[in-house]
């Protein structure tokens, strides 16, 4: 018997090749069990009757006597994901009142809980201080009270929704761009004084891990506004407006544009990319790299109005400490 397993975001499927030599007459749900890691025959039965079984291309009953050079397709969903715990961790709240909250994210923490990251993110730390928070629409992550979302390395201002139809609120004035955010970065190069970035976002082929610019045909429209506010050698200090919000649409579209954010190690710009990397400035550099391990992208303002008491309301946080001190080097050593 041959077995190839491939995982996909959605799904795992494994394909079972029974042996030429088989000869044993041996229904289908028992089979599967055999090789199959914690597989039970209910749960194998279930999967079959539902379609997630195919031999040959097609579908067969339970019991069904497996022939030899057989080939079996197995597709097994991806399993819900388990619920967030309550954690005491400290999360930097700057306002609060009964129906929301403004959390200014740390760099280095995950948002919600999803794969790889099931504890230590920021809802476990705010449904130990908030004890219960309205559930997303989301199925496939676990995102409680979550209006929107940040980078685990990028720092900055998030709301969250204390209660259901705040949360539906604040989702749809996402959803309409009714929201003003204002993100600053450090980027390579020295783009124009100030322009709009305009291309679809979608998943890469060559890396699913990664979000590219593709062709109208696929991925989603995404609008990038900016404007800069300080020149540095070779490096921009840049104001971001959205007036939409796709996965990494930021750092993908000044990437794109061939201006990365410095220090991102997805999209280019954990390296020099432009001006001599000799010297001095080589060495600050490779400083200034040792001591930063993510983007320069902070999420610097964000303005809504208030669901309940329509009161517009506007935050404006502080760049964390290793932003500002990627600045204060490059304005002492990199004045243009």
């Amino acid at each position: 018997m041959n077995q190839k397993q491939s995982n996909t975001e959605e799904v795992t499927r494994i394909q079972l090749k029974v042996a030429p030599g088989q000869k044993e007459q041996v229904r289908l749900d028992k089979y599967i069990t055999l090789f199959i890691e914690n597989a039970t025959r209910n749960k194998v039965q279930v999967g079959i009757k539902d379609g997630y079984v195919l031999v040959n291309g097609k579908k067969e009953k339970s019991s069904y006597k497996v022939q030899a050079g057989d080939v079996i397709d197995i597709t097994l969903p991806k399993p819900p994901p388990p619920e967030a715990e309550p954690e005491d961790i400290p999360l930097n709240i700057i306002y609060e009142d009964e129906y929301l909250l403004i959390v200014n994210k740390e760099p280095g923490m995950v948002v919600h809980p999803a794969f790889g990251n099931w504890t230590g993110t920021m809802v476990n730390g705010l449904l130990h201080h908030v004890n219960d928070l309205p559930d997303s629409d989301d199925e496939d992550v676990v995102r409680p009270g979550i209006v929107h979302r940040l980078d685990k390395d990028t720092s900055g201002l998030l709301v969250v929704a204390k209660k259901e139809q705040v949360l539906s609120d604040l989702s749809g004035l996402f959803a309409e761009h009714d929201i003003k955010r204002r993100y600053y970065a450090l980027v390579w190069g020295t783009p124009e004084k100030e322009g709009t970035i305009t291309g679809n976002i979608g998943r890469s082929r060559k890396d699913r891990k990664k979000m590219t610019v593709v062709e109208e045909s696929r991925g989603k429209p995404a609008v990038t506004h900016y404007k800069i506010i300080e020149y540095f050698d070779y490096l921009s200090l840049v104001e971001v407006q959205l007036e939409t919000g796709r996965t990494h649409q930021i750092r993908v579209h000044f990437s794109h544009l061939g201006h990365p954010v410095f220090g991102d190690p997805t999209y280019g710009g954990r390296s020099v990319r432009y001006g001599s990397n000799t010297g001095q400035r080589k060495k600050m550099f490779d400083n200034l790299f040792k001591k930063l391990d993510r983007q320069c992208l902070h999420a610097k303002v964000l303005g809504f109005k208030h669901p309940v008491t329509n009161e517009f309301m506007e935050f404006n946080s502080e760049l964390p400490g290793d932003f500002r001190n990627v600045l204060d080097k490059l304005r002492r050593f990199c004045a243009p």
